[in-house]
């Protein structure tokens, strides 16, 4: 610590919170917006100073706080949000005061009790990187609590913070309403193990000197999970489920009860210069045994053929029986350049997380992965679905624009890798938006066929089967799919889709339940309060179907009827149903 006059200059953890929606709240309702704010900021008041944190800074809606170590910081903020979510329970979503938090490493000067400097500036954009109700780290916080705090964070790349000339690296809490365990909680039981071969691949430890070189070790990961989950007889979860252990200190036994599976594959990678190293092994979960470990030497130029290699003994290791000739049908079309590559694994988290912000932050990564390299059949597939992801959930005026790109995107991908089971579900998925349900029902069948451990290809045809009014069909699919990924962060799309399910059996009540839950999870996806407010509609829970859409218009003021049913692929009974449900809560046509 330095002392200058009356100003000290320090290194600290630095905590920003801000309120989301704040001027809409005081335009709605200033003396009740002014008197839950009061409440909140007793809690979060008081567990800033539990944490041993001191509040500097403050504003009616913000609060600048300071920390001895990023572990307090980052531990005030996961429990902040989760007791700031109970205090949510009960209101109306209009009422719903939601803050985002932003933490981050780094010298501040110090006057007066003030936080000043680039530091403060950096905590401050955090914040505003964070979802309402959400955490973001700066990549100097993230490297302090990783291997110490038991939470899942999701990497969202270099951003570039105002008045700073260098970019930040950015940390998101996954899923951290779920991340969140309280003494009181009670553990779920364990999933029962399936009647073949089990795994998880972990998120690969990144052992490189080098900035910037994450992306070798979760396109490994990505790679193998792909190519041992086309493998018929092997159960494997899904890549965005066990994508939530990055960071984490668990140990295996834990796991392989959480995703009920029987072994784990971790490892970890080295880049140095030109040369790679890759140090892998498969850990029985019930007793925490090694079953095999081996290491991978080889040029940055191998990368691909590493990839290989260990899928082939990994599967080995599993069941010997497997045949090469089955994790040869599994292997992608490989990309030209690992520029677009590394793009294409940093747009990952992006694409899947539906929503508005999120899905052009992935289209400009994509797009700077097909600058590099035009035929790189993922990136055109992932580029199709933000297209998709645009006119399904009204984010676009253009719907039927937006929908030629996507298909236009994932018909050219499919040509170059007819094979891909992504590709082939984008493809069908794109094809269940235009209402071609026959193509998209071929496309989607044949995605799982090659990859039977596809959870969002279930997903997907859980969809159709809801679009063509088979329900009970559809409710199995998307219950495969949450097996599939138990704790995977996309898993609020699954409950949407089970509340859809019932909104088509005209289960009003049901399908309310489904999408609050949807909500609980994902409180960004606004697209839900459309699917929301009708079905407390046709429920006839009138004053709870007003408040949804209250909160429907404030995110979709130019919402009509018409769009709607332009972006929703109902079928025409259902979809007038939930039109007409709509209408009576004063939706123009």
């Amino acid at each position: 610590m330095t002392k200058t006059d009356d100003t000290e200059r320090r290194l600290i953890a630095i905590f920003a919170a801000d309120v989301d929606g704040y001027s809409r709240l005081m335009g709605a309702d200033e003396v009740g917006t002014l008197r839950d704010l009061t409440q909140r900021r007793d809690v979060l008041d008081g567990l800033i100073t539990s944490r041993r944190g001191r509040i500097a800074n403050t504003a009616g809606d913000s609060v600048l706080a300071e920390f001895g170590s990023a572990v307090d910081a980052v531990q005030c903020a996961v429990e902040a949000q989760a007791a700031l979510s109970q205090a949510n329970v009960g209101l109306s979503p209009d009422r719903h005061i939601n803050f985002r938090i932003g933490v981050h490493v780094g010298d501040v000067m110090i006057k007066g009790g003030d936080l000043f400097g680039d530091g403060v500036n950096i905590a401050a954009r955090l914040q505003t990187l964070a979802s309402a109700g959400g955490v973001c780290l700066s990549g100097v916080a993230y490297d302090q609590v990783r291997k110490i705090l038991p939470f899942a964070f999701a990497d969202l790349g270099a951003q570039q913070v105002k008045n700073i000339d260098e970019t930040v690296r950015a940390f998101a809490l996954v899923a951290e309403r779920a991340a969140v365990v309280t003494a009181s909680a009670k553990a779920p039981a364990p999933l029962a193990l399936p009647d073949k071969p089990s795994i998880a691949v972990l998120p690969f430890d990144n052992m490189s000197a080098e900035a910037g070189q994450d992306y070798l070790a979760d396109g490994i990961v990505e790679a193998i999970t792909a190519a041992l989950s086309c493998i018929r007889s092997f159960f494997v979860i899904a890549r965005s489920s066990a994508f939530t252990y990055k960071g984490r200190a668990t140990n295996a036994r834990d796991i392989g009860k959480e995703l009920g599976v029987a072994y784990l594959l971790e490892g970890s990678v080295q880049k140095a210069g030109n040369r790679l190293r890759i140090i892998v092994q498969l850990i029985e979960t019930e007793g925490g045994a090694h079953v095999w470990s081996s290491r991978f030497d080889g040029a940055i130029e191998d990368f691909f053929d590493l990839e290989d290699r260990i899928t082939e003994q990994v599967a080995g290791a599993l069941q010997p029986s497997i045949r090469i000739a089955e994790i040869e049908r599994s292997r992608r079309k490989r990309p030209q350049d690992l520029g677009s590559y590394d793009f294409t694994m940093r747009a990952m988290p992006h694409v899947w997380a539906l929503e508005k912000e999120e899905s052009a932050k992935a289209l400009e990564l994509l797009e700077k992965a097909l600058a590099i390299d035009p035929k790189y059949p993922l990136a055109l597939s992932l580029a199709g679905w933000c297209h998709a992801q645009r006119a399904v959930y009204n984010w676009v005026d253009d719907i039927a624009g937006s929908q030629l790109r996507a298909r236009s995107l994932a018909e050219r991908a499919a040509e170059m890798s007819s094979d891909d089971p992504i590709i082939l579900a984008v493809l069908g998925t794109v094809h269940t938006f235009v209402r071609s349900y026959g193509t998209a029902r071929v496309l989607l069948e044949r995605a799982v066929a090659l990859d039977p451990n596809g959870a969002w290809a279930w997903t997907r045809l859980g969809w159709l089967e809801t679009y063509t009014d088979q329900p009970q069909k559809a409710i199995g699919h998307f219950e495969r799919a949450l097996r599939l990924s138990p704790i995977d962060p996309m898993n609020f799309n699954n409950y949407v889709g089970i509340g859809s399910a019932h909104i088509v059996a005209q289960e009003y009540d049901e399908a309310a339940a489904f999408y609050r839950r949807a909500l609980e999870e994902r409180p960004n996806a606004s697209w839900i309060y459309r699917n929301l407010a009708s079905s407390l509609s046709g429920a006839g829970r009138v004053e709870e179907a007003k408040q949804a859409f209250a909160e429907l218009m404030c995110r979709y003021p130019d919402l009509t009827i018409s769009k709607f049913k332009q972006a929703m692929v109902f079928s025409p009974a259902v979809l007038n149903r939930m039109a007409e449900n709509l209408r009576k809560l004063g939706l123009p046509d």
